[in-house]
């Protein structure tokens, strides 16, 4: 059998693994959903999550470094400065993503009576699916009709 032709190229400059390096962290996703869902204060994260609180303000530091989310201050009457985390652009593209993710747990892991969320479409209410499709517009249906192929920015292994 011969070798996979993806053994010729380097991956020392992919795209996935650097987004890993972002996104990939355990806590990471859960972070993110719960911002996407409205939850932004610090204190509300770790109450409804149950990360610990020096991972948690680790990972929103992190998240704020590298351009996912931005800082917002707010004071309560009568208390210190405090901030919440809002999604800059690049942490709103990261929405497919945690789509994607929410599909395939719902179907390998969700309870007998379903998911614990569901992410509608705001206008129509109807659930929103991530869907494969080709530059030319081609809806791809199967995952198996997608092949990787190196890309513009590849390189041969020396």
């Amino acid at each position: 059998m011969a070798a996979p032709e993806a053994l010729n190229w380097s991956v020392e400059n992919c795209t996935i693994a650097r987004a890993m390096a972002i996104i990939g962290e355990r806590w990471t996703l859960v972070v993110l959903r719960e911002i996407f869902s409205g939850i932004r204060r610090f204190d509300d994260m770790r109450k409804r999550t149950g990360i610990p609180r020096q991972v948690l303000a680790a990972r929103l530091a992190m998240l704020v470094e590298r351009g996912v989310l931005r800082r917002e201050p707010y004071r309560e009457p009568g208390a210190r400065l405090r901030h919440e985390y809002r999604l800059t652009e690049m942490g709103l593209e990261l929405w497919p993503v945690l789509v994607a993710v929410l599909a395939w747990g719902d179907r390998y892991l969700a309870d007998p009576e379903g998911s614990a969320l569901t992410a509608v479409h705001r206008d129509c209410g109807a659930e929103v699916r991530v869907a494969l499709r080709c530059a030319a517009g081609h809806e791809v249906a199967r995952s198996r009709d997608v092949v990787p192929r190196p890309g513009p920015g590849a390189r041969r292994r020396t």
